[in-house]
């Protein structure tokens, strides 16, 4: 589940026109990958995924800007 999490994350940043690597981990995918989230990441998780879907580049804009979910500049 844990890399489904951080997929989910990837792919909302790559909306956002944001290079990642298959290991980059930031927010709370660490702990999601250690099994320390709980269903609140789950239900973060089901709204990037929604949002991926919805093809609404201002509610990725919105969703991007939350500090669990923005990629962060000293990733790399």
């Amino acid at each position: 589940m844990a890399e489904i999490r951080g997929n989910a994350i990837r792919d909302l940043a790559a909306l956002r026109k944001t290079e990642t690597l298959p290991w980059d981990e930031w927010g709370r995918m660490t702990a999601s990958y250690e099994g320390k989230t709980g269903s609140d990441y789950d239900l973060l998780i089901d709204e990037v995924a929604e949002t991926c879907a919805a093809d609404s580049p201002e509610a990725v804009d919105r969703l991007y800007s939350s500090a669990d979910l923005r990629f962060p500049d000293d990733v790399r």
